[in-house]
């Protein structure tokens, strides 16, 4: 049987994680996935379109600059300001908005072309709760010493085994992972964690962080993060930090071919 004729578009996206199964469709309750795919349907006239994504997030989780592809018919015109504008449209009125939107080849894929990806967590340290950040970051009362933080982290930078920071349901093949940023700062009352890899185990940003936070209160010692990582046991290592800290700040790909000039914008 002949598959249809399609039309790949890559698009950015933005989203606030809360209230959201995270990005994959689930039995049960909205997912990024599923409402972007709604959205996509209504914009092709009724026609059901498939989306991949660069990173799973889960529950909770937020974007910055998500990337997915989306395979429309091929027989409708769109523009990237109506793929824009279009499904942004249709995405109301939940916290996700698409930023750009280009037309792709076939054989790119948003999950698959992509060379790195990105993540910031952000810890509210302060003894005050946040008010309007509540959702957006993790509240840690205890001075964090973010020196000492920083000490520990370098044990991690590079191609390890990421067995101790791997979720136990983690289904990637290999736990082996080549970490080639992870930078802890203060920004006022907030410090900020930055990781960046061109792929991350389930969950493995949030157990670094909550096993840096244990070093930033003084409950550990620097050296024991690398202790933690060469026992290549989940259990020697830190929590999991929640998921409201955390976003996807990007996605890095080789400059983008064309697939095919997009319809002339008429605004």
């Amino acid at each position: 049987m002949t598959k249809p004729a399609i039309q790949r578009w890559a698009v950015q996206l933005e989203y606030d994680g809360r209230g959201l199964v995270g990005w994959q469709k689930q039995a049960s309750g909205l997912s990024v996935q599923a409402l972007l795919e709604e959205a996509a349907f209504r914009l092709a006239g009724g026609r059901p379109v498939s989306s991949i994504t660069a990173g799973r997030t889960d529950s909770g989780v937020h974007a910055l600059a998500q990337v997915a592809h989306l395979d429309f018919p091929a027989d409708v015109r769109f523009s990237s300001y109506s793929v824009r504008e279009g499904l942004s449209y249709h995405l109301k009125p939940h916290a996700i908005v698409v930023l750009d939107a280009a037309p792709v080849s076939l054989d790119w894929s948003a999950r698959f072309s992509a060379t790195w990806r990105s993540y910031r967590y952000r810890i509210l340290n302060r003894r005050t709760r946040p008010a309007l950040a509540e959702g957006h970051v993790w509240h840690v009362k205890s001075p964090l010493d973010v020196l000492r933080m920083q000490e520990a982290a370098t044990c991690l930078l590079g191609q390890h085994d990421f067995t101790s920071f791997r979720a136990v349901a983690c289904q990637a093949n290999s736990p082996i992972r080549t970490l080639d940023q992870l930078d802890i700062t203060r920004v006022g009352d907030e410090v900020h964690v930055v990781a960046k890899a061109r792929s991350f185990l389930h969950h493995q940003v949030r157990n670094m962080v909550g096993t840096l936070k244990k070093v930033g209160t003084g409950a550990w010692e620097p050296e024991r993060v690398a202790h933690a990582l060469a026992a290549c046991d989940r259990s020697a290592a830190g929590p999991t930090a929640p998921p409201d800290g955390l976003y996807l700040t990007g996605v890095g790909y080789e400059p983008i071919r064309l697939a095919h000039p997009p319809a002339r914008n008429s605004t």
